[in-house]
């Protein structure tokens, strides 16, 4: 993570949303008065504040992880993940459109771009969940050509943003409007060649073929694909393997060389390959296994 991003200096700020209509999907940039630019500034700074609230330190963002309203993550802004993040943070000349506002039911998210003249730029985006609402008991709208405060309940700024892109990484507070902003679910199915790909590079004694065509369909699957991907895989025995599937009752069987998994089994197969199968025995003779719903080492 490059230095913080210094909001006093800024010397623009641009606002903008996200709208899906019958046009598509697109980003344009609405006209703002000083004041409502005083407003995201004090939104960003709220966000690094509750960054901080929810965790010391950053941890890496993994997709099949189950997370909090709120934590601290980061990902790299060059994520194939964050593909949508990176096209607003770097999107040069983007279409100002006073009239934006005029449906808000379009409106998917909303933004905040800013720049100190110097090459260093923040973006912070929200997902825009409410049409109505309070900017310091003050409401705002589209009027003339600006963004001007005036008491009628039409589009909500909140006290803060779901995510910040400052420097190289995406700095998220929560995860589902990060999820939600980035299309994570239809990245996540399309990454799945690919990450298949890579860790059956790693993995050739396994058939992958099954799995592929599963995960492709399955964003659960396919999140945990995108995990394993992360993880150690170059190393793992096959014995050790097999010895682990058996262990847990992943069925699986031996065809043409390779071990294949039953249909049945898949998502036990990526539960154990991405660490979330393990066993505990408190009680002689009784074994009992589980799939833990996050994973951190100890």
């Amino acid at each position: 993570m490059s230095a913080q991003f210094d909001t006093r200096a800024a010397q623009l700020i641009e606002f903008g949303i996200g709208l899906e209509d019958d046009q598509g999907e697109r980003y344009v940039l609405v006209p703002i008065d000083d004041e409502i630019q005083g407003a995201l500034r004090e939104m960003v700074v709220t966000t690094r504040d509750e960054l901080k609230e929810a965790g010391e330190q950053a941890l890496l963002y993994e997709p099949s992880e189950k997370h909090g309203g709120k934590e601290n993550l980061r990902l790299p802004l060059n994520d194939d993940f964050a593909a949508n993040i990176r096209a607003i943070h770097e999107a040069n000349n983007m279409l100002t459109k006073p009239s934006a506002l005029a449906n808000p039911e379009n409106i998917f998210c909303y933004f905040a771009r800013m720049s100190d003249g110097k090459g260093h730029r923040l973006t912070a985006i929200r997902r825009a969940t409410a049409f109505k609402g309070v900017l310091k008991n003050r409401l705002i709208q589209l009027f003339s050509d600006a963004l001007k405060l005036v008491h009628e309940n039409i589009f909500k700024l909140d006290r803060d943003f779901d995510l910040l892109v400052d420097g190289a990484e995406v700095q998220i507070l929560r995860p589902m409007g990060f999820e939600y902003v980035a299309e994570l679910e239809e990245e996540v199915l399309k990454a799945v060649p690919k990450n298949v790909k890579a860790i059956s590079n790693d993995l050739t004694f396994v058939d992958f073929a099954a799995i592929e065509a599963y995960a492709s369909n399955h964003s659960r699957a396919a999140r945990s694909l995108a995990s394993i991907r992360g993880q150690r895989t170059k190393n793992i025995d096959q014995g050790k393997l097999k010895k682990a599937c058996e262990h847990f009752n992943v069925k699986i069987k031996t065809l043409h060389g390779k071990l294949v998994v039953e249909s049945d089994s898949i998502m036990d197969f990526l539960h154990l390959l991405d660490r979330r199968l393990y066993q505990v025995e408190l009680v002689k003779d009784s074994p009992e296994s589980f799939l833990a719903a996050s994973r951190s080492r100890i």
